[in-house]
């Protein structure tokens, strides 16, 4: 009989009977792993081949127009891509990652595992400003995901399957399994358990290894020379890390201003590729450093080389003084959101992880420059690198990840101390301000992010209609007492929700003021429900967040209330004790080992 079943069918049937579901997680994290290394390894292949191409056979080392036409050519290629072919949105990676996990559907689209690479390609190759790490974080994840529904594992384990992927892309597009671990732990999932590590390990180690493979065991960023900390450094660092905070805050503001800007001015596709590419083309010929990723200037930057930045750039023609190199790099910083806002908002694909690791190399590069000008001796190569740790912790509020990816993209072990002071100043700062990183900061305004707080995640997982009650019988305002007695001998429920003929709530009944008169026959046809009922202590809208609707209810002191959408139509009630066995259940499954 079991023959005639597909061999898929079989497959799930042998995997059931000879292996368990926790074994099966663990292989699973290992395939996650390397594959998600083998999609990041693709992606930096394609990025650049089209460099190659570009920069042998166009640009050819010269200063010349292709720097304003080629990040054109990339965002109208991405964005055609996506229109024709994907029909999806595929930007902002992370966040589509972290609302997968806050509606506890942890469902990634299948073209998610290949269509980011193709659109980020395009857009980094041809030198869009932004980074290649966010779509393969997504692609990894939603390999994740999607092998996980393959197998037919609940929800829970997809989502711990979505972390092997993010922390598998990171490990395998930076060599650092220590910050793909982190990351997952900290921006994206919830609890740190037993159960969740070893295949969160086994994920990030083995798409390193395979990394290791492909592009060899050398850091990201070699380092010629570096300065050992000293301990009269300290202030200096501190105040770096405060630089940070508030550089990160204006990352963190500006891109979401920005963004909302370009959303709410320029809707359709051709005036998107339009003005994103123009404003790119115009601010990458000024600024040849905002062409791509610019990991290359940062190499220059923590090699005491940051004269190479002028190469190419009408700036050049001003010298190479001080002020000079510091008033460039300042204006680079301003505009780098610009540029990668118009690089996404023009259609391209892409992150802001290379953006705040460049930024944050540009802001540590300058206030280093800005103290020896002043006679205080610090080392520029330092300052850059720590500040990469620096922005990363403020903008994305991680800053175990930032000290450990650049400790492990730089060989700069040696260098914990100020990366942890400076990653903490700036994570402190930036707390004060802004709440959430860029990333949850659109789930946050909508009430759909999951926190590291765990009744605050459980309240964002429980949905109005898991606890939406509907078997209340409802009254019109017209009734009078006697037939509302008939009514109230046919029910079950205490409560009446008075509703008028065209369905809006007009009132609550409630049982116990009707008590007193109810068995008075000579009543009956003096009162009307109307006369009767009273006004909810409260109304739940359907769109108000769980956590909202627990504000509601302690500050009313009210067991149960009426639910109504926005045109005061009636949907049914809520009470504090379905509230309550909802949360006690999805909290045995949330905490289940």
């Amino acid at each position: 009989m079991n023959s005639n079943k597909p061999a898929y069918e079989r497959l799930i049937d042998w995997r059931e009977r000879h292996i368990s579901e926790k074994q099966l997680i663990l292989i699973l994290s290992f395939f996650v792993g390397a594959l998600s290394a083998l999609a990041a390894f693709v992606l930096k292949s394609f990025i650049h081949l089209i460099q190659y191409f570009i920069e042998t056979y166009l640009i050819a080392g010269e200063h010349h127009f292709w720097y304003f036409i080629c990040p054109m050519i990339g965002i109208a290629l991405a964005a055609l891509f996506v229109y024709y072919i994907v029909r999806d949105d595929i930007s902002h990676g992370i966040t589509k990652i972290l609302y997968a996990i806050s509606q506890r559907k942890s469902i990634i689209k299948a073209h998610n595992m290949w269509t980011s690479i193709v659109g980020s390609g395009l857009t980094i190759g041809f030198g869009g400003s932004v980074g290649a790490e966010a779509p393969i974080v997504l692609t990894g994840a939603a390999i994740g995901s999607n092998l996980a529904k393959l197998f037919r594992l609940d929800q829970k384990t997809m989502m711990l399957m979505i972390g092997c992927g993010a922390a598998g892309a990171i490990g395998g597009i930076f060599e650092a399994p220590i910050a793909g671990l982190v990351f997952t732990l900290e921006v994206l999932m919830m609890d740190l358990t037993m159960a969740s590590v070893a295949p969160l390990l086994i994920s990030s180690v083995t798409a390193t290894t395979i990394s290791y493979m492909f592009n060899g065991t050398d850091p990201m960023f070699m380092l010629k020379t570096i300065e050992p900390f000293a301990m009269a450094r300290i202030p200096w660092y501190i105040t770096l890390g405060i630089v940070c905070g508030f550089a990160s805050l204006y990352f963190t503001r500006g891109m979401n201003f920005l963004e909302q800007w370009f959303k709410n001015h320029v809707r359709s596709v051709g005036m998107k590729i339009l003005v994103g590419g123009v404003t790119l083309g115009i601010l990458v010929y000024l600024f040849p450093p905002l062409y791509g990723e610019g990991y290359d200037v940062i190499a220059d930057l923590i090699n005491g080389e940051s004269q190479n930045a002028l190469r190419y750039s009408p700036f050049a023609l001003l010298g190479s003084t001080n002020w000079v190199i510091l008033g460039y790099f300042i204006l680079i910083i301003l505009f780098k959101i610009v540029a990668s806002v118009a690089t996404n908002g023009g259609g391209g694909v892409g992150g802001i992880f290379a953006p705040s690791l460049f930024m944050g190399a540009l802001v540590g590069f300058v206030t280093a420059r800005i103290l020896n000008m002043t006679g205080i001796l610090v080392p520029e190569a330092n300052f850059a690198l720590i500040g990469m740790a620096g922005l990363m912790s403020g903008v994305m509020h991680a800053p175990l990840t930032g000290i450990f990816l650049i400790a492990e993209l730089t060989g700069g072990y040696h260098l914990f101390l100020p990366l942890m002071i400076v990653s903490v100043s700036s994570f402190l700062i930036i707390k004060i301000f802004e709440q959430h990183s860029l990333y949850a900061m659109r789930l946050a305004q909508k009430g759909e992010l999951l926190t590291h707080n765990k009744d605050r995640s459980i309240l964002t997982l429980l949905r109005m209609d898991n606890v939406l009650e509907t078997d209340l019988t409802t009254v019109p305002p017209e009734m009078t007492l006697g037939e509302l007695v008939k009514c109230i001998a046919a029910s079950r429920r205490n409560i009446f929700p008075v509703v008028d003929g065209k369905g809006v709530l007009k009132g609550v009944l409630l049982l116990d003021e009707v008590r007193n008169i109810m068995f008075q026959p000579r009543l009956y046809n003096r009162f009307t429900v109307k006369e009767l009922m009273n006004s909810p202590q409260a109304l739940i809208y359907d769109d108000m967040t769980m956590e909202k609707v627990m504000e509601i209810f302690e500050d009313t002191g009210a067991w149960n209330l009426p639910v109504v959408n926005r045109q005061k139509k009636y949907l049914g009630f809520v009470s504090k004790s379905k509230i309550f066995e909802s949360y006690r259940h999805v909290l045995v499954h949330f905490s289940d080992e």
